[in-house]
């Protein structure tokens, strides 16, 4: 009967195993914005999820950010804030 002449390695043999998890990720489009999103998930552009918007997005963020500098400068100016 035939043996092995070496032992095989942990990697070697590990590597045969490597790729076994490896799933292809289903895709769905935001009722919304019509972005690629994953299925049962929020949306990362738009924040909305089954239709109702759940989640502040970093681009909202960003803009809400850039009005409170705005309206700062403009305070330290003398003048008075862009809203009122």
């Amino acid at each position: 009967m035939p043996v092995p002449k070496r032992k095989r390695s942990r990697t070697r043999r590990d590597k045969r195993f490597a790729n076994k998890g490896i799933k292809i990720v289903t895709m769905a489009s935001c009722p919304n914005c019509k972005s690629p999103i994953e299925p049962h998930a929020v949306c990362q552009v738009c924040g909305h999820y089954k239709g109702v918007k759940i989640m502040v997005t970093k681009m909202e963020r960003g803009m809400k950010r850039d009005e409170q500098r705005k309206a700062k400068a403009q305070l330290e100016k003398g003048g008075k804030p862009a809203g009122e």
